[in-house]
């Protein structure tokens, strides 16, 4: 592709000689798990968070799944949750054997509905989990009201919200727990696996460092049967660098989109609204269309790339055949009309607008 969806290499380029120099001491060091690397990043972002704690783990699925299980997530439990997202968010309720719940999402910012969620609570309704999807975030006033009315816990799906805020809180502090991921070609990503959960909770802080760790708090004495899923020494190394220049790249991204929407105004797409009370991180910067399959083979064929986040929602999978009597209307419409473009702090005012030509010809 003449324009890919993110230039990791273009970014790498730019942070060489102190990534490079920063490895190369990390390897110097032969300390290579849970490092001081990984203890320093854990600081750093929760410094950055405001966050009472991070604590990193393997991936953004092991945030998700460690934090539910550390907040007292059970079998049986429904979780209400989008299904407009990564199949990730439901596998992690299901990896517990929790149950997810999946309603439908707003028609302009994409995240979960909270009108919806009211109905979908039942005597076994534990928890709601919203997604801040594409870096927006949703709408947590109202679904904490909604969680205090019923007695549910709130947590955060953060993949794709680092750095951004909702009147004037990170993501990731709001709820009880938050789940980040740091995959390669997030708005703050490393370059393999990696993910973190947020808590200003020491209780649920405790579990989670137990749960990454084989259960242990001490070498080869275990309190409980945990998992491994430690952030790897060499990924803190660039995280601990990258975290640096968040704010800058999450600006810039907010630039792109903001230039991105100028361009394509008054034309057949549907351009990501920018609320007043909270960041748009734009992790993606997503149009909706008529004909979309048409449009996204046209784009391509310009040498321009595009994707689709995501094509069957999660009610719709066979992975979760239990949810299938699901109707989720707005969510169905999206499914059949999204369209990603490209979106990366390096890209020029040039690349912007030939991704707009190749759009708007389609």
């Amino acid at each position: 592709m003449n324009i890919p969806m993110v230039d990791l290499k273009g970014q790498y380029e730019s942070l060489r000689h102190e990534i490079d120099d920063a490895i190369l001491q990390s390897l110097a060091e032969t300390r290579y798990i849970l490092g001081p690397n990984v203890q320093a990043f854990d600081r750093e972002a929760a410094d950055y968070l405001g966050a009472r704690h991070a604590i990193s783990c393997a991936s953004g699925t092991d945030a998700l799944h460690l934090g539910l299980r550390a907040a007292g997530i059970s079998p049986g439990d429904e979780i209400i949750t989008s299904a407009f997202t990564f199949i990730a968010t439901g596998e992690a309720i299901s990896y517990i054997g929790a149950v997810p719940v999946f309603v439908d999402i707003q028609p302009d910012s994409l995240n979960i509905d909270p009108e919806k969620i009211r109905a979908a609570i039942t005597a076994k309704t534990r928890a709601i989990l919203p997604v801040h999807l594409f870096g927006q975030p949703a709408d947590m006033n109202e679904i904490q009201a909604i969680a205090d009315e019923f007695g549910l816990l709130v947590l955060e799906d953060c993949a794709q919200s680092f750095g951004s805020r909702y009147q004037g809180k990170m993501t990731g502090t709001i709820g009880a727990v938050g789940a980040f991921s740091f995959f390669p070609s997030k708005n703050l990503g490393c370059y393999g696996d990696g993910g973190m959960i947020t808590t200003n909770d020491d209780e649920i802080a405790d579990q989670i460092r137990l749960l990454r760790n084989h259960g242990s708090s001490q070498q080869y004495h275990h309190d409980v049967i945990g998992y491994n899923s430690r952030l790897d020494e060499l990924q803190a190394v660039i995280l601990r660098i990258k975290l640096k220049h968040i704010d800058d790249y999450n600006q810039r991204r907010l630039e792109v989109a903001r230039f991105y929407n100028r361009l394509l105004a008054n034309s057949r797409f549907r351009t990501p609204g920018i609320a007043d009370d909270r960041d748009h991180i734009f992790h993606q910067y997503t149009v909706l269309c008529d004909g979309r399959d048409a449009v996204r083979e046209h784009v391509i064929g310009r040498g321009v790339a595009c994707a689709v986040y995501y094509p069957v929602p999660l009610h719709q999978q066979k992975a979760f055949a239990d949810n299938a009597q699901a109707i989720l209307p707005v969510t169905e419409s999206t499914a059949s009309r999204c369209l990603s473009l490209p979106i990366f702090p390096e890209m020029s005012g040039q690349q912007i607008e030939t991704v707009c030509e190749a759009v708007l010809s389609a």
